[in-house]
């Protein structure tokens, strides 16, 4: 039988669930040491920046985020189908601190590997159709890629120089929209014209020519609730990625008509390197463990996957009589009957 309870220990019980319900309370009620905007409001630069840097990052300076990306990168040709070449897998990690002046400052390295589309099985060489050749592949791997989120538009990146286009001050606000069962749909992107770190004199076989012309755009999807939770550092979200670029310099297609199209999903992985799988790390860490990690200082130039290629790379032999394939002709269709 359970043994009596005398009235001091029920009191001495009863105080402590008290106390504990009274911590509990105030722990609720608690104004969040690290503040940033909550309430929706569209219309609001420092809201727009505020909630782009939680779902970006994890606002609290001692936790870092780890981003992951999946998805297929397609080969685009006149006269002949989009097709898809391989598969695409990476992750990044992001930390930020905050600014004097209230803007957050991120400081990101990023790495994303090529995978069998058949196979998945991570990609160190490729059979590349276009060309018949079988290619080294070059991940990207990307430290640091950062940049300051502020009350107004940044300017678009800089890439060590070669792109130097400047936003106008003007407020920085994200095209938002109310999406089905209380969620908030943001859309953001860059598109950019610039001049190409692998100029073809001395990378006739990687570089698509004088100028480089590549768009990104992204969808996030995130619950109001979180928006507007004051204790979430960190908005959890789901999205998409798209990317247009010239033919990767690894594929060594030269000046050749076309372009690569990236579609891929991205969202969090609150776990971090536990949630990757084990393949991406160890292909991470073969290249370097750092990307394992968030950077905790900032540091630059934030370059590029074509700039840093440029950087450590070296142009592919020219074998005699090379010319950049072609795409076939335009195709005709039998004609009907009169």
């Amino acid at each position: 039988m359970p043994a009596k309870m005398t009235r001091r220990e029920g009191l001495g019980l009863a105080g402590l669930a008290a106390a504990a319900l009274s911590v509990s309370a105030t722990s609720a009620n608690a104004k969040p040491k690290i503040d940033f905007v909550t309430k929706v409001d569209f219309k609001d630069p420092k809201w727009n920046r505020d909630t782009y840097a939680r779902m970006d990052a994890d606002v609290d300076p001692t936790k870092e985020k780890c981003g992951w990306i999946r998805g297929t990168a397609f080969g685009v040709r006149p006269n002949e189908p989009v097709r898809p070449l391989f598969e695409v897998e990476g992750f990044s990690f992001v930390r930020i601190k905050r600014l004097e002046d209230g803007s957050w400052r991120r400081m990101l390295r990023e790495i994303v590997f090529y995978r069998d589309s058949k196979t998945g099985e991570v990609l160190k060489t490729w059979h590349n159709p276009y060309t018949n050749e079988d290619v080294r592949v070059v991940p990207i791997a990307n430290d640091p890629f950062n940049f300051t989120i502020s009350e107004y538009l940044p300017d678009p990146p800089s890439y060590g120089g070669l792109q130097t286009a400047k936003a106008p001050k003007r407020p920085y606000l994200l095209d938002w929209t109310a999406g089905p069962e209380d969620t908030l749909i943001c859309r953001t992107g860059i598109d950019m014209m610039y001049p190409n770190a692998l100029q073809p004199d001395k990378w006739p076989r990687e570089s698509s020519g004088p100028m480089n012309r590549v768009s990104e755009h992204f969808i996030y999807t995130i619950k109001r609730k979180d928006a507007e939770n004051p204790h979430l550092t960190h908005i959890p979200h789901v999205g998409a990625w798209s990317r247009i670029t010239p033919w990767l310099p690894w594929m060594l297609m030269g000046q050749a008509e076309g372009h690569v199209s990236y579609f891929t999903t991205f969202g969090t992985l609150p776990g971090g390197v536990k949630d990757l799988k084990p393949d991406l790390v160890e292909a991470a860490r073969a290249v370097d463990p750092k990307f394992l990690s968030a950077p905790t200082e900032d540091y630059g130039p934030s370059l590029s996957s074509l700039e840093n290629y440029a950087r450590q790379q070296t142009p592919a032999p020219v074998p005699p009589g090379w010319t950049p394939p072609q795409p076939p002709p335009v195709p005709t269709f039998p004609k009907k009957p009169a």
